[in-house]
Parts: C-alpha cells; structure tokens; sequence
C-alpha cells in the first residue's frame, strides 16, 4: 500500500489546509483508454484535464495520491519564465522552439491564474507578483538586463533600489530587486487536488494506489501493469518528474532528484506579518544558493530553500531555514516554527524542461527545476494535444532523447559539494 503524504512527511503544512482529496479508488481491473498517464503532479494532472475536457478516454496511474510528490510540498511559489533569461533560453534553442518556450514560460502564470478562476480552484491563489531579489551588488547588473529583457518582449517588469526592496520586505538583506507583477502564489497541494477533482469532472479516470511497475509495447499502442490492474492505451505519457523510476529505461538517471527544504511558521501577528512582506507577493533570492519566502492566507511565513539531500522529518534538519529567517527579521525571534518538510524535484543539467519520445506514442515530460507549478500546468495544454493529434512539431520544447547525468550514482556527493560553494560565495558576497 501507498503512504499518505500526512504520513511520507507529517510535518507538512499542506494536508491540513488544502482541500480534501478526492476519491482516486485502486486500479483492480484491465482498462483500455486512448490515452495512458503515469504520475498524478501538475504535467500529469493538467494534461489529463484538457484531454477529458475535449472528449477524450483518458486513464491516470499514481503510485500515491494526486499531489504526493513535489506538486504537494513545494514552496507554492507561481512565477514566470525559466531559470534563464529569455536572450539565452532563444540562443539555446534556436529561432523556432526559443521564441515559443519564452512565451510559454511567460505566460504560464497568466495561464494558470486563468485555469483557476474557470475551474473554481480553492487553492489561496493570490496574483500579487514575484519578487526577486540579490544580495550583491555586483549582481545588480545582471537583474536590470532580466528586466530589459522582459521588457523587450513588451512584459511590464520593474526594477527596484535597496530602499524600495527594503519597503516592500521589512529586511535591508537586498542591493535590489526585480518585480513581476505576473507571479503570485496558491496553496500547491489544493491546486493539485482540484486539477485532480476537476479532471475527473470531465471525464478523466484517475487511480491513486496504483504504481506503474512495467510499461511494455503492445500492438500499435502500449500496455502498463500495476500489482492489481492493467491498462491498454493507443498512447502514454510518463510525467514523473523527480519521482522517476525504473519504468523507462534510463529516465531516473537523466536528472537530479533535488531535495528542497521548506519550514512554516505559527500565524504570525497582524503587525509582525505586516513587517516582513507589507506590499504582498512571493520573494526569491537571486545568488547560487536561492531562499524563498511568502506569507499565507493564515499569515504564516513559509521560508524554502537547500537542505538535507534525503527524506527528512527532525525538525533539527531544518535549523538553517530558521537561523535565515531570523537574520532576516530578529523580531521572529519570538515566532514558533510549526511545520516542517521537504520533497523532490527534478533539476536537468542545463535547468532546461524537458520532452521526449523514445518510441511512437510514448511522450515523456519532466525536469522543471523548481519553475513547474505554472510552466507543467501550461505545458498540459500542449501536451494533451500531442497526444491527440501526434502533432508534436507545435510543442514549445523539441523532442529530445533521454540523456544521462555523468556520474549519477553519486549526485548527493555533488550537490552536498555545490551548497557549499554556493553558500560560501554568497557569504562573502554580502560581507
């Protein structure tokens, strides 16, 4: 039996205040459908949804419960565009898929925002902008050439002095910030379950407890087996993300299964919360190790960032978290930290989506290092298409094949050797 993700990570803020899970009874039988899903996160939940919303059979295997991965304990930050600029994600990827995967990563939180209000979504979304922030002032440089760059595109980005990003934090950690008026911010474990609910509205057919444990070619089409049930699909699509097994040869070693960190504070007082983010949005720091914060409905801080690179539920695993926070704002020193997780997402080597098709009918989508919750959303939309029409020349990513991490077996050693540089050089940085 699967692990409820109160009991995978029981100190997560996420079940007690989202909405309750729908109904995703065990695959018990052999099913046919038109379209096979493996992975309930955001890829897998969206896609689903647009496919059953245009009349199609569709049919979605997790292992778990919808949002049990990192679409469940993520930092529930909504933010725009990728981890690099628009000028080199073009120069990447050519004239053709660069202008189209800048657009949809642009307008992924438009997108998303708009889903929820069409859906009804309880998810606490709030469309107040991203902040992001830099320590040094040697970085300054490169955040007004991010904003140009937007703004070129004709998105209406701003560019803000430490005093300004000091007004709108409570904290004078910062030489400057961008604003993006695009971001904002849900509860990512009520959005999962109410793409989830809605999905299954329109016709989706959704089995949680059901690990896919071996996807084989059938026919014209494929043939996934659970412990209990089968399902028979003209199409599949594996969107498993940091999760990723063993189902497809060498899809687990293609990425980096990150660890991120997130503690959650007692409902901060009206005057307390007001100090530390008076002007509303989410704020991430810009600098080789990130830290990312925002205030909930409840006026909670959760704070995110590096932590253990293993499941961790000791709440001496996340000290760090506090000590940041209080250097931050000392008047937390009173606050009481209440909740604490972390969860896996799928970092790529060059922090680029990525989509595959290693054989006909079979698509494979992952590796949004840490920018999905709007971008895997959006990208259901074009995924579903694909599935239906095969024409895959219109997605905003090329196809690729499935490549492998050097030296993969040891990507903790590596990551545990990255923070450190990271957070050495951003220490000096700010000194």
């Amino acid at each position: 039996m699967s692990t409820p993700l109160e009991l995978d990570a029981p100190h997560c803020l996420y079940p007690s205040t989202a909405r309750p899970p729908v109904p995703t009874p065990q695959l018990r039988a052999h099913r046919r459908a038109e379209v096979a899903i493996v992975g309930a996160g955001y890829t897998g939940l969206s896609t689903a949804l647009s496919l059953a919303e245009s009349g199609a059979a569709v049919t979605l295997l997790e292992a778990h419960e919808p949002g049990w991965g990192a679409a469940g304990r993520n930092g529930g930050q909504v933010n725009a565009g990728l981890k690099l600029e628009p000028d080199d994600v073009e120069r990447h990827f050519g004239e053709v898929h660069g202008p189209r995967l800048v657009r949809l990563a642009g307008d992924a939180p438009g997108y998303l925002f708009g889903l929820i209000d069409r859906l009804g979504i309880e998810c606490e979304a709030r469309r107040e902008g991203t902040i992001r922030a830099v320590r040094r002032h040697s970085q300054v440089a490169a955040l007004r050439d991010s904003v140009e760059q937007w703004r070129r595109r004709g998105e209406v980005l701003e560019l803000w002095d430490a005093a300004q990003v000091a007004a709108r934090t409570g904290t004078r950690r910062y030489a400057a910030a961008s604003f993006d008026p695009r971001g904002g911010s849900v509860n990512p474990l009520g959005l999962a379950r109410g793409l989830a609910a809605a999905a299954i509205s329109a016709g989706a057919v959704i089995h949680g407890n059901s690990r896919a444990l071996r996807l084989e070619q059938s026919g014209m089409g494929w043939r996934i087996d659970t412990a209990t049930g089968s399902v028979q699909a003209e199409k599949v699509l594996l969107a498993t993300d940091g999760y990723s097994d063993g189902l497809w040869p060498g899809l687990r070693t293609s990425i980096v299964p990150l660890y991120s960190s997130i503690i959650a504070s007692e409902p901060l007082p009206m005057e307390l919360a007001a100090a530390i983010l008076p002007g509303g949005g989410v704020v991430y720091e810009s600098g080789e190790i990130t830290t990312y914060y925002r205030l909930d409905r409840e006026r909670r801080l959760l704070m995110g960032g590096r932590g253990m690179q293993r499941r961790a539920t000791r709440e001496e695993d996340y000290q760090h978290l506090v000590r940041i926070a209080l250097r931050l704002w000392p008047k937390l020193a009173t606050a009481s930290w209440t909740h604490w997780w972390n969860g896996q997402f799928a970092l790529t080597v060059d922090a680029y989506p990525r989509v595959h098709r290693p054989e006909r009918n079979l698509l494979i989508a992952l590796g949004y290092s840490g920018r999905g919750v709007a971008l895997a959303t959006a990208l259901g939309q074009q995924l579903a298409a694909a599935c239906q029409n095969e024409n895959v020349e219109s997605l905003a990513l090329p196809l690729t094949r499935v490549p492998q991490v050097l030296f993969h077996p040891f990507w903790r050693m590596g990551v545990a050797v990255r923070v450190a540089y990271g957070t050495l050089v951003d220490g000096i940085g700010s000194r």
